[in-house]
């Protein structure tokens, strides 16, 4: 199934900026282990904030609630999931 994905960080100001830092690099390298086995197959920034758009393709909700458990900015993110369907007139 895909999923539409919007993921808002909302990093509290009291975090240390070290440990944000090691958390911004450990959740690069989890986005990019997705995207190369194919789960996470379009990750685009949202020009101007701290925030993305996200295409997952996995087998259902639960895995993608498992998924996105496990990245490491998890605590920090307000996220919308939009389930998606094909649409008659794509031609793709």
């Amino acid at each position: 199934m895909l999923y539409h994905v919007r993921m808002d960080v909302r990093v509290p100001h009291e975090l240390d900026p070290a440990r944000f830092e090691a958390l911004k690099a450990e959740e690069k390298a989890r986005a990019q282990a997705l995207q190369r086995e194919g789960k996470w197959r379009h990750l685009w920034r949202i020009a101007g904030q701290y925030a993305n758009v996200s295409v997952f393709d996995v087998a259902d909700h639960d895995e993608l609630h498992a998924i996105l458990s496990t990245l490491p900015l998890f605590p920090f993110m307000e996220i919308a999931v939009t389930p998606l369907a094909r649409h008659p007139s794509a031609i793709g």
